[in-house]
């Protein structure tokens, strides 16, 4: 009877172990689950367009390859038409819904903001593609970006002005999230260096015509230099506005408008601007020895040749924030939210599109300002300056 008993015995113990195996390669085959909630139509769709494009793209690239840890990825997407309600209520359906593993997405910053408390209130990593300073200062536990801060691109766009000797400027900038924390962090970057903001105008998301304040500048005495901080339909307006009314004093714009489809809308008017931006739009000027050189020369490319369209910056923020969830998944080496977490905030020499990553639990971007490049339109296209 006891030898009955034990042969039994086993065989159960058998069965069940067959089962945790089962059960665990069932576990091992889910997919990843990446949620996104992007503005891909509506008045952002030149953010959101290339962000979505680029998350479709690579996770059908890295699917192909393998996966991560040995899983699939499988992206859930939302398009909220640049909305912050709509993100917000996407945001919410990716915790709750869909229960992803980890977010990738918010092309705007109101929109990213929207997500930011249900992200902390779950504890589920969120990488947001937008750029004001806001979203990670102060640090928030489960938020980080890819784009540099709009306080780096005062820094970088304002140091450029002071080396070529402008030290009285006039800034206009859209009243909008992004703009109206750029202008924000220009008044505060240009206290710290000693510059003088002269005049200060703004303009809403609907005007179509800023020539009243571009010639309340122009009018204004003293100033050397003027630069636009805003994104979307505003910015174009304004640089032809400036080119209209002959205003002959060196012009900027902020990374808002770093990319093809911007020169496009501004046409002849955009010569000899300035902005800073990723070095995605000028690979081939980069020395050999620039880390960045392949990656964006690859990026580019693969793109290019993927959707028959010009590659845009914003797709590189997208590009660095999927890539930056891969390996934080691989590090962790599971999608143990905590763990993801922490792998995350302990990225360090990532190499990507916008720049080298360098993350710390002090630091949820990880970028500096001379991760961005200043820029010159020249004969209609970008040239690197510096």
């Amino acid at each position: 009877m006891l030898k009955t008993f034990m042969r039994r015995a086993g065989k159960f113990a058998a069965i069940a172990a067959a089962g945790l195996v089962m059960s665990a390669s069932v576990q091992a085959a889910e997919p990843i689950k990446i949620g996104s909630f992007l503005s891909v139509t509506g008045p952002a769709s030149f953010l959101g367009d290339p962000e979505l494009k680029t998350l479709q793209m690579y996770v059908d690239k890295i699917n192909e390859d393998g996966g991560v840890l040995g899983r699939q990825l499988e992206l859930i997407h939302y398009d909220d038409v640049g909305n912050a309600s709509s993100a917000r209520n996407f945001a919410s359906r990716l915790i709750r819904s869909d229960q992803v593993d980890i977010i990738v997405g918010g092309s705007t910053t109101g929109a990213t903001m929207a997500a930011v408390p249900l992200v902390e209130q779950a504890k589920v990593p969120f990488i947001s593609l937008a750029g004001a300073v806001v979203i990670t200062t102060p640090v928030k536990e489960w938020v980080f970006k890819t784009p540099q801060t709009d306080r780096m691109a005062a820094e970088r766009i304002l140091t450029d002005m002071k080396d070529r000797g402008f030290t009285k400027i006039g800034l206009i900038s859209g009243t909008g999230g992004f703009g109206a924390s750029g202008r924000k962090q220009t008044l505060d970057v240009a206290k710290d260096m000693g510059i003088e903001i002269v005049a200060d105008e703004t303009y809403s998301g609907s005007d179509t015509d800023m020539t009243a304040q571009l010639t309340n500048i122009r009018n204004t005495d003293g100033v050397q230099a003027v630069l636009n901080f805003g994104f979307g339909q505003g910015p174009a307006i304004v640089t032809r506005n400036y080119a209209q009314l002959g205003i002959k004093l060196p012009f900027y714009q902020s990374h808002g408008v770093a990319s093809d489809s911007f020169l496009k809308l501004a046409g002849d008017s955009a010569e000899g601007l300035r902005l800073p931006a990723s070095p995605l739009l000028v690979p081939n000027a980069l020395p050999d020895s620039d880390p960045q050189k392949a990656v964006v020369q690859n990026y580019k490319s693969e793109y290019e040749a993927r959707w028959d369209s010009k590659v845009s910056t914003f797709g590189g923020y997208a590009y660095d924030g999927l890539m930056l969830a891969v390996k934080a998944i691989e590090a962790a080496g599971s999608t143990d939210h905590a763990a993801v977490r922490e792998a995350l905030e302990n990225i360090k020499g990532y190499v990507g599109v916008t720049g080298e990553f360098n993350m710390s639990p002090e630091d949820h971007n990880g970028l500096d300002a001379d991760s961005f490049r200043i820029l010159e339109v020249q004969n209609g296209d970008w040239k690197l300056i510096d």
